[in-house]
């Protein structure tokens, strides 16, 4: 099923978001750095229309408005909020990814009543990182692999050819293809890169690195992914999310930081398991 592109217009700025099927479950689901909505294409076909699914564009990233700040977690949980009353949500299943799933838990403090249940897909560093971190943002830029994909390239070509070396185009499946096609544009110079910007980047990173993630304990059915050769792969990892975390589970999956690219199946049966055990909880946790 191909999802509806739509566009919800606030006053100082455009988010775009995808959405597929239109049942009686509301599912939001928010990519990570440098990524955007199609990410989640298989997931929301496998979950089917049980459930009415959307995933945003973040700002900065796909295609929505890309200001040259304003990334800071309030702002973007602003945009969640303005995007829950636009779709006449009260309440949501949240599935985050990475930066995105450390930015879900802080929306949950704040306001645990949107969120039914919330999917952490190998959150990046859920706790505050220390202040030397900022010293070395410039190299991160430029060893993370993932980063590497910003470009500029001269060509499209050149750039698919990076892709295919990065961890979440593993296999280079025919959705991979599609994430990666619908990630770039060509500059006004000529040559090609994200769409996911520059400031984006620099603050949102900033960002990550003052605020915690997870401050208080919250009461709200909380699926953790930890895929074995993700960031979260280690048992001393996980201390922060069982102490906060009341009602969590963890689910061990095979792949890396993107599993949900890279072994879908097992991803996406995951997730379905989650689901279904809140509205079926003698079905038991899968």
């Amino acid at each position: 099923m191909e999802p509806m592109r739509k566009t919800l217009t606030l006053p100082h700025i455009q988010l775009s978001y995808l959405e597929w099927f239109t049942g009686p479950e509301p599912v939001l689901l928010l990519h990570g750095l440098g990524d955007h909505a199609r990410v989640w294409s298989d997931l929301a076909i496998a979950l089917g229309n049980r459930y009415h699914l959307v995933a945003l564009d973040m700002r900065g990233h796909g295609e929505s408005d890309k200001p040259n700040q304003g990334y800071t977690f309030t702002e973007l949980m602003g945009d969640l909020e303005a995007l829950l009353d636009h779709l006449g949500w009260s309440q949501v299943h949240g599935i985050a990814h990475s930066w995105t799933a450390k930015l879900l838990p802080i929306w949950a403090t704040t306001a645990p009543q949107r969120l039914h249940s919330m999917v952490l897909v190998d959150p990046f560093y859920i706790n505050r990182m220390p202040g030397f971190v900022n010293f070395t943002f410039p190299l991160l830029y430029k060893v993370l692999p993932f980063l590497q994909g910003m470009g500029p390239f001269p060509s499209y070509e050149a750039a698919a050819e990076q892709a295919q070396k990065l961890n979440q185009f593993q296999g280079w499946s025919s959705l991979q293809q599609r994430v990666f096609a619908e990630g770039i544009e060509q500059k006004a110079d000529g040559s090609w890169g994200s769409k996911f910007t520059v400031p984006a980047r620099n603050e949102i990173f900033q960002e990550s690195v003052a605020v915690s993630g997870l401050t208080a304990p919250i009461d709200i059915p909380t699926l953790l992914v930890q895929p074995e050769q993700g960031i979260n792969r280690r048992a001393s990892n996980l201390k922060t999310y069982q102490t906060y975390l009341k009602q969590l589970q963890i689910k061990r999956l095979p792949g890396n930081h993107w599993p949900f690219l890279v072994e879908a199946a097992h991803f996406n049966l995951a997730v379905i398991e989650f689901l279904h055990s809140l509205s079926n909880p003698r079905e038991g946790n899968g």
